[in-house]
């Protein structure tokens, strides 16, 4: 029953949003596969992954069909594997793949889907794996460990909740704190020098200065708190004015780099007859910003954070759906029905990033007490690693989407089941 829900929500997943939407980010990282050609604004690994499977269907199809399968693997895998102790969980499992908030996400093509549905199965198979032999814990844990880079190496950010998922990967039958913070420094360390080395020394990256990008969105952050300019430039009146009313958007940092009427923000910093983006300037005059304005830079991140977790953000790309001949998706009935649906439920709190926050949040203190279980370290390992992993972006984020905390509602939903199991565990071993 569990293998037939799965393979029928693949098959309604390919009849409604096959071939996925190619949104603008995915556009760059196709046509450098196409050139094979590399820069670390976006992910190289997602543009080797896409140049070794497009053969099998070229375009957004061949990752669409990736994301999807990885998806429907890991709820078949930890479907399967919560079946052993519990038949009826284990039957409900699937069904939370159909979630809107998790479901929908499927149709686009970004970076984000695919490493959270990556580090998932790595989560998933090492949960099966728990107290099988040892040869076949030793092959799972190789494995999902390796996914677990993959998935640094996809969002970059991740580093910090990598090593409290590559501690759950490897010990899956209880998850240690202590374990954790021993390992913690040395796993970041290797994080680091597993980026440098993949990026810049195996594929050659362009370097093209992605966190100069955090260093503008908090200067002009810091700057419209406090009403005076911290930018390494001299601004005309109308330009200092604008600054410290109307450019600033806690929703993205776009409206200094690609919207009107702040543009000139970036067009200056990036002028290639006296560049200051990308080079130390920047980096210093952003950190004499946060120095000399403390106040004014947490103003700014927390309402950057507040923006992000409770108020209405991007969920779906769809721009160019209604242009003709730019996706099949745009003249698919069944897609159209699927994002009424997610339309309807938009203003919701199934759309918003703190209520799955909290929920990660209450399913790892729920089942805190039975992390020496294989249920328990998997429920805490994931959600840990997903509350971790979205408190990066109250220090890096310069868009608050709700594609930045797929991973958070793809563990909440995973880890939910498993704590249930624990307290089911629980009543039985109180029983006898």
């Amino acid at each position: 029953m569990i293998c037939a829900m799965v393979a029928a929500g693949f098959a309604l997943t390919i009849l409604v949003f096959c071939p996925g939407y190619m949104t603008n980010d995915a556009t760059f990282v196709y046509q450098y596969m196409k050139t094979w050609e590399f820069g670390d604004w976006q992910s190289p690994m997602m543009t080797v992954l896409w140049r070794l499977i497009d053969p099998i269907a070229p375009g957004s199809a061949s990752m669409f069909l990736l994301t999807a399968t990885l998806y429907w693997l890991s709820f078949a895998v930890l479907a399967l594997t919560i079946a052993r102790r519990a038949i009826w969980l284990g039957l409900l499992v699937p069904l939370l793949g159909l979630v809107p908030t998790a479901f929908v996400f499927l149709a686009m093509i970004w970076r984000d889907m695919l490493f959270a549905v990556v580090w998932l199965f790595a989560a998933t198979i090492s949960y099966a794996a728990a107290g099988q032999g040892a040869r076949l814990r030793a092959l799972v844990a190789a494995i999902a460990l390796s996914l677990v880079g993959v998935g640094v190496l996809l969002r970059p950010n991740s580093i910090v909740a990598a090593p409290f998922l590559a501690i759950y990967v490897l010990f899956p039958e209880r998850f240690s704190w202590k374990r954790a913070g021993v390992v913690f420094l040395p796993a970041l360390a290797a994080g680091y020098v597993l980026i440098q080395v993949v990026y810049y020394g195996v594929l050659g990256a362009e370097r093209q200065n992605p966190l100069h990008q955090i260093f503008v969105f908090d200067l002009g952050g810091i700057t419209h708190f406090t009403g005076e300019n911290q930018f390494p430039v001299e601004w005309n009146a109308m330009q200092t004015a604008l600054l410290t009313t109307r450019c600033y958007n806690p929703d993205r940092w776009d409206s200094y780099w690609t919207l009107e009427p702040c543009r000139f923000v970036m067009q200056r910093l990036d002028d290639k007859s006296n560049a200051i983006f990308g080079t130390p300037r920047l980096s210093a005059a952003w950190a004499r910003a946060v120095v000399a304005h403390p106040l004014a830079y947490l103003a700014h991140r927390a309402t950057f954070m507040w923006t992000m977790l409770a108020r209405p953000t991007l969920t779906l790309e769809l721009y160019h759906l209604a242009e003709p001949g730019r996706t099949p998706l745009g003249q698919n009935p069944r897609f159209r029905t699927v994002l009424a649906v997610h339309d309807a439920l938009k203003q919701t709190g199934l759309f918003r990033l703190g209520v799955w926050l909290i929920l990660a949040a209450a399913v790892a203190t729920f089942t805190w007490r039975a992390r020496a279980t294989p249920a328990g370290a998997f429920a805490v390992g994931v959600t840990a690693s997903a509350v971790i992993y979205v408190m990066t972006y109250a220090l890096v984020g310069v868009a608050a989407d709700f594609r930045y905390g797929y991973w958070c509602v793809l563990a909440t939903l995973a880890g939910g089941p498993a704590a249930l199991l624990t307290r089911r565990e629980r009543r039985a071993s109180a029983a006898a």
